[in-house]
C-alpha cells in the first residue's frame, strides 16, 4: 500500500519509497534525510494540520503537509 509523509497518522510508520517533487524541492527533501528506504514515523501535527512532526534518522523534524504529500511510502503493516 502506497501513501505519503502528509497522508500519515499519528503513530503510524512507513518506509521512503519515492520523491515526487521539482528537482529544488525534492534536493532539499533528500538534503533533509528522506531517501530511499528510510524509516518515517509520524510524532505531532499541529492544531490546525500543518506543519506535522515526524522521526527519522534519529532525529524529529516538522515540514509543511504539502511538501510530505512529495514523499511516497511503502506503509508498515499495523503490529
Amino acid at each position: 500500500m502506497s501513501n505519503t509523509v502528509g497522508s500519515l497518522t499519528l503513530g503510524e510508520t512507513g518506509t521512503v519509497d519515492a520523491i515526487d517533487a521539482p528537482k529544488e524541492l525534492k534536493r532539499r527533501l533528500m538534503d533533509m534525510g528522506f531517501t530511499r528506504g528510510v524509516a518515517v514515523k509520524m510524532i505531532k501535527v499541529a492544531p490546525l494540520g500543518d506543519p506535522i512532526e515526524v522521526e527519522l534518522r534519529g532525529y524529529n523534524l516538522c515540514l509543511r503537509k504539502a511538501e510530505g504529500e512529495h514523499i511516497s511510502l511503502q506503509q508498515e503493516p499495523m503490529k
